[in-house]
């Protein structure tokens, strides 16, 4: 490298999550959810695996922007109708900043957020204009000339490229702070069709919004190597498709083993993570659903005890969609310290994404630090 570029450079910096904030609605709709599609299901057979599938779940509660009798009650929102996607839209639109503010009230309390410079959401259960990032700097007076990001319509996965972008700003602008925020009503979405695997998937879904600060402050978890890849001959195995009446989710049963044979697969594996799975002493996986978390556990050889975040998230609060790995990621801060860790999550695609992560605190370097310097070099 030239002299004259080095001198371009920015001075070193490790961009950090700061700080994670979560919030949840107040309806707890998991058990009114399982007694509804009980009903639904026209055959006893389907109907007593359902009930088999719901027990071995791992989830105990979701929760809703909707009112638990939503399905129930005679002005419920799902009451013997099928709202249009327009009628969705005008729920999400009041209720996803709302819960959103939610979060950031819930980061405030953890870390200062004065002179955020950046804002970057992340959703793909809803769509406004002017945009939920707008309201949100809005509502909080932030500068006009505030940059803003809307990662949209990514799934689950959204998160790992919400916190990447934040990575590469403050890498770019090492006084940067930016506000990361994701926030998913899926309760919006629910559907028409009675089949068993569609009502598993749905039953799956709540409602969530986090909120991270990411600076080069050197506290919480320094965000290290990205890392990403697209699942071949798996397109048709997640779908997320805009229809007449809502969202509907296509989650195949096939994806844990896709995950399996990608993770198993040594040559794959070692291709797609920055770390030997042996050197990883910490896990941040989203928890997209049992199996799947049972699929990654299997395909890396992890210890019992090692996806523990993620099935306590998935048990709290089922799959919220891009908020879950930051629901995970937040028990991780409170957690002991790690040295390489790595994130991961899964989404349409089906794509594989994730990054490393260390804890970090004042002017101790871990390796991974020693990583990032490397790389700047």
């Amino acid at each position: 490298m030239t002299e004259t570029a080095r001198t371009a450079m920015p001075p070193h910096v490790t961009p950090c999550i700061n700080a994670i904030g979560t919030a949840v609605p107040r309806n707890d709709v998991h058990a009114s959810f399982i007694a509804w599609a009980q009903n639904q299901i026209p055959e006893e057979r389907d109907r007593r695996l359902f009930t088999r599938m719901v027990a071995r779940s791992g989830i105990g509660h979701r929760w809703s922007v909707l009112p638990a009798d939503a399905l129930s009650a005679e002005s419920g929102f799902y009451a013997g109708r099928w709202p249009s996607t327009g009628e969705r839209m005008e729920i999400y639109a009041r209720e996803a900043p709302e819960l959103a503010l939610s979060a950031i009230r819930a980061l405030a309390e953890k870390t200062a957020l004065g002179g955020i410079t950046h804002l970057v959401v992340a959703s793909c259960t809803g769509f406004v204009a002017p945009g939920i990032d707008q309201i949100i700097a809005a509502r909080l007076n932030l500068s006009p000339g505030v940059e803003r990001l809307l990662v949209g319509y990514m799934g689950c996965y959204a998160a790992i490229a919400a916190l990447r972008s934040a990575r590469h700003i403050v890498r770019s602008e090492p006084d940067a702070r930016v506000l990361v925020v994701c926030v998913e009503l899926s309760s919006l979405h629910l559907q028409r069709d009675m089949m068993l695997e569609p009502l598993l998937a749905m039953l799956q879904f709540g409602d969530g919004a986090a909120a991270a600060l990411v600076t080069g402050e050197r506290r919480g978890l320094a965000i290290g190597a990205p890392f990403a890849t697209t699942l071949a001959g798996s397109s048709d195995l997640i779908r997320w498709t805009i229809g007449d009446e809502g969202f509907a989710m296509h989650l195949s049963g096939e994806v844990p083993g896709a995950i399996l044979s990608a993770l198993g697969d040594p040559a794959r594996r070692g291709a797609l993570l920055p770390v030997p799975v042996d050197a990883i002493d910490g896990w941040a996986v989203h928890a997209g659903g049992r199996s799947i978390l049972n699929a990654v556990e299997q395909g890396l050889g992890l210890d019992d005890d090692a996806l523990d975040n993620s099935r306590r998230v998935l048990a709290e609060n089922g799959n919220m969609s891009s908020a879950t790995l930051m629901f995970v990621l937040e028990h991780v801060l409170a957690g002991p310290p790690v040295r390489e860790g790595v994130a991961l999550a899964f989404g349409p695609g089906v794509a594989m994404e994730g990054f490393s992560y260390a804890t970090v605190s004042g002017s101790v370097l871990s390796s991974h630090d020693l990583w990032v310097q490397e790389e700047l070099a």
